[in-house]
């Protein structure tokens, strides 16, 4: 059966609510100085990571960051930190009554090490500082304006996507690329959409499936629909993030990051 034609095209909207995006700034200056101004850390200090923790930490946590149990380096995964902050208090004070040492290290090593813990234990990957989530969960709430678009453990509306578990299906550097660059890291299936239909309504939302014959989205008014592409007139999607740059410092940026990393669905 031959399928009846349709518009379908590229839609270049105006961005909409400031969500929460960042833009990177680099300046001159040292190593440290960079990273106390920015959000991520240098690819010369997680090489500097590298030495540091094949130095001092692979006798005990391994190459892959995995053999002390509970623990997962690489991974991100700590029984207590969370935060950048919480990595130094663990490196320079110990923890488990001796069982990790306290480590009298340069600052230029700390940094290093937590960038290359932060780096997935790969030197040439990419760092994201990580700030305090009780912070970040204010900021998002409040002034980043996160909320005021996303759904969290049921709060919130469903006019962008639900954030509840985004702490497990999207990694550090996955998010600072949200945040940095919104038009990259958007999922083509979540792209915003205008359609105009044979009955001459005009439908905006998000796109959340589509298949040869029908197209799913939230629309503005947070009502699920379903539509036959044969029934419309055009079907527009498109090709520019709903969301700015936010204005948000990096220490913010950074405090976002680690709230959204502690959102795991349910317990």
């Amino acid at each position: 059966m031959k399928h009846p034609k349709h518009s379908c095209r590229v839609w270049n909207d105006r961005p909409g609510t400031v969500l929460f995006a960042f833009l990177i700034l680099f300046t001159n200056g040292t190593m440290l100085a960079q990273e106390l101004g920015d959000h991520q850390y240098t690819s010369e200090s997680i090489q500097a990571g590298l030495r540091v923790y094949s130095r001092e930490c692979a006798l005990c946590h391994g190459p892959a960051g995995d053999l002390v149990s509970g623990i997962n380096l690489a991974r991100g995964e700590f029984r207590t930190a969370s935060s950048d902050d919480d990595l130094r208090s663990v490196i320079t004070e110990g923890r488990a009554q001796g069982q990790m040492p306290a480590f009298a290290l340069r600052e230029e090593e700390l940094s290093g090490v937590i960038a290359y813990i932060r780096a997935g234990l790969d030197p040439d990957g990419v760092a994201v500082r990580i700030g305090d989530p009780v912070r970040g969960k204010a900021l998002f709430e409040g002034r980043g304006e996160c909320a005021d678009c996303h759904r969290v453990n049921g709060v919130g509306p469903r006019t962008a996507p639900d954030l509840s578990e985004i702490g497990v299906m999207r990694s550090p550097v996955s998010l600072q690329l949200n945040l940095i660059d919104p038009g990259a890291a958007i999922l083509p299936i979540n792209r915003p959409v205008r359609i105009v239909t044979r009955n001459e309504e005009t439908i905006t939302g998000r796109r959340l499936n589509e298949d040869t014959y029908t197209v799913q989205l939230i629309d503005s008014e947070e009502r699920l629909r379903s539509l036959q592409k044969s029934d419309l007139v055009t079907y527009e999607i498109s090709d520019q993030p709903s969301k700015q740059p936010t204005s948000l410092s990096s220490d913010e940026v950074a405090d976002v990051i680690g709230y959204l990393l502690t959102l795991r669905g349910a317990p």
